[in-house]
């Protein structure tokens, strides 16, 4: 199939079209423009001769529409991701998550694209009010973030309902692994131990969390899109697993074999309303409707994360904190 990945230069991008090129997918990554003319985490690739690249801004409806040209299948993960940035610029993430999703949608309808997937992200149910948290779960937009989320997803669940336009919404939980920014917890973690810190800055450690590993994630995006019953649904990806952030950190600090403190750091906690307090996937329609299986536990999946920031760390501003 000719597939186009947007967000294609990023952690989980990356990793999707490297997935997508190894199922034969012939691939196009959309890439934001910019003068140095970076693919991002692609430039890393051992697959970037197989790849044909196209920069453009998905906030751009005309290079949008001209990079889904005679595409089949189309995996949407362009957006802004950081959370804390939300609250400094809601504007952005209107712009950029909500904007540049019906960008797609409109694109594909035009274009009679078969197949269209739109990343959303588990920060859309807001704080655990069942649990295990399902795909029937209510939406509550605890951040500017988690809003243009939930508006990104009703928008697309609109362009089924109302074009009968083929797409599906996947809803991962925590995504983590090689080329994650360190803003997130599980590489702000690692990258602090392995510069030698010992007290660590880190936010709210009470939360728990359903953690997937990279690799497994964009192996279910490749499942979900092969169901087109799943068309016009949401579908989690997670393990059904949670575990607190205070948790996972020691786990973290008893596989790198060192003794941590946790030091709270205003800088990166958020507003009390807008913390998430609980995630907890359930993924049962997951592994109903599709034959995805989990190749990473938690465990597995945080030795290989070391690993690859022991080789990679100075890729990473470890003393400043990105929000």
């Amino acid at each position: 199939m000719k597939t186009l990945v947007t967000g294609a230069a990023g952690f989980v991008g990356s990793h999707l079209v490297e997935k997508c090129i190894e199922a034969g997918h012939k691939v196009t990554a959309f890439v934001r423009y910019n003068s140095k003319n970076s693919w991002g985490w692609l430039d890393c690739s051992k697959y970037k001769n197989n790849i044909q690249v196209i920069s453009g801004d998905i906030r751009d409806f005309d290079s949008v529409y001209a990079a889904m040209e005679g595409v089949e299948n189309v995996f949407h993960l362009a957006a802004l991701i950081g959370i804390p940035y939300s609250y400094v610029s809601p504007l952005a993430y209107i712009k950029t998550n909500i904007e540049g999703t019906y960008n797609v949608l409109e694109s594909a309808r035009r274009r009679g694209t078969p197949n269209v997937l739109v990343t959303s992200t588990s920060e859309t149910y807001g704080t655990a009010q069942i649990v295990p948290m399902d795909e029937n779960h209510p939406m509550v937009g605890q951040s500017p973030y988690s809003a243009s989320k939930i508006s990104s997803d009703n928008l697309s669940v609109s362009y089924s309902r109302s074009f009968g336009l083929p797409v599906k919404i996947v809803r991962p939980f925590n995504i983590y692994g090689p080329r994650q920014s360190a803003r997130a917890i599980i590489p702000s973690v690692i990258i602090q131990i392995l510069n030698g810190r010992r007290q660590l800055k880190l936010g709210n450690t009470v939360p728990t969390r359903d953690f997937t590993f990279v690799t497994d994630t964009a192996n279910a995006f490749l499942e979900i899109a092969k169901v087109p019953l799943l068309n016009g649904q949401y579908v989690n990806v997670g393990m059904k697993h949670e575990i607190s952030i205070l948790n996972l950190v020691r786990l973290i600090a008893r596989l790198m074999d060192v003794e941590i403190e946790v030091h709270s750091d205003e800088l990166r906690v958020r507003p009390a309303g807008s913390e998430v307090g609980r995630l907890f996937s359930e993924n049962a329609k997951l592994l109903f409707q599709t034959r995805w299986k989990p190749e990473y536990d938690l465990e597995k999946g945080l030795k290989e994360t070391i690993q690859w920031l022991r080789e990679n760390r100075e890729k990473y501003k470890a003393d400043i904190y990105n929000v």
